[in-house]
């Protein structure tokens, strides 16, 4: 079945240098709206995020957050500073020569001296670094897409609920529908038979008013449509395909046909079951703004 736009997925994971966390949240959003958070000096991360984002939602406002923190010296460069180290010495072999004495030192006693060792901060290498953010992306992404078939199936079960509803409430109008005529047909005879006193005109002006009546509130075409948008409906939802726009489109329709039934109809049993029909299409127009 089609999948919400609403779904939230989070994933922490280390690299050998990082650690890393993808935050992916959504909710409905008539378009494609990405808005992706990744710390200022990894900016470029931004261009790598997006297509695979585009590449796996249709619709949705989705928030993307990176977190990229190194690993507690790993980002850290220690190196001798040999300018300095050579300047040591000559001045400890010049001290040597000068006094006569042993001029004995190992590293360690050269890595006290001040300045001879030198700290920076090692720069993450982009691409190791974007493979890092995009493994963590995909694993918050299946997160986030688990949640929104979830709620994408409920969502569904509801409107396929519905729709049946809707169907009984056509099925109802159409049984209806001959009854409000025959119901007026009836009415109008009595009307006519007393201003008519049972003249010869009576029968024929009845028939003639009463096919008038049957026309001006007949809802056949409206009726047909409407099963046929009902089709396409539950057609639409138990399939696998991105559909929401469409849907909403549908809807519409449905809508509209009711809209056409309540105006022409000349009957109260009618015209309360149009209000009931046009609830349930209100409440599946609200449940499909939060499908894909």
């Amino acid at each position: 079945m089609l999948s919400s736009m609403t779904g939230y997925g989070r994933v922490k994971a280390e690299t050998d240098q990082q650690e890393i966390t993808v935050e992916v949240r959504s909710v409905n959003h008539r378009y494609l709206d990405l808005n992706i958070k990744v710390p200022r000096i990894y900016g470029f991360l931004e261009d790598k995020i997006k297509p695979v984002l585009t590449s796996q939602l249709v619709r949705g406002k989705v928030d993307v957050f990176v977190s990229v923190r190194a690993k507690d010296g790993a980002d850290i460069k220690i190196s001798p500073n040999m300018a300095v180290l050579d300047g040591y010495m000559a001045a400890l072999r010049s001290i040597s020569e000068h006094f006569g004495v042993s001029c004995e030192v190992d590293a360690l006693d050269l890595a006290r001296l001040p300045d001879a060792l030198a700290s920076e901060k090692e720069e993450a290498d982009q691409e190791e670094l974007t493979s890092g953010v995009i493994s963590v992306l995909e694993q918050a992404l299946a997160e986030h897409g688990a949640m929104r078939r979830r709620e994408g199936e409920a969502l569904c079960r509801d409107i396929l609920a519905r729709a049946d509803l809707i169907a009984a409430l056509v099925d109802a109008i159409e049984k209806r529908s001959p009854e409000s005529v025959e119901e007026y047909r009836q009415r109008l005879a009595a009307r006519m038979a007393e201003l008519l006193d049972g003249s010869e005109l009576q029968e024929q002006r009845i028939l003639s008013e009463a096919a008038v009546f049957a026309d001006k509130v007949a809802v056949t075409e409206e009726l047909v449509r409407l099963r046929s948008h009902l089709v396409q409906l539950k057609a639409m939802v138990s399939g696998e395909k991105a559909v929401g726009r469409k849907l909403d489109f549908l809807v519409q329709e449905l809508n509209r046909e009711a809209n056409t039934i309540g105006s022409k109809a000349n009957d109260y049993e009618i015209a309360k079951t149009v209000v009931e029909l046009k609830a349930e299409i209100e409440k599946i127009r609200e449940q499909i703004q939060n499908l894909e």
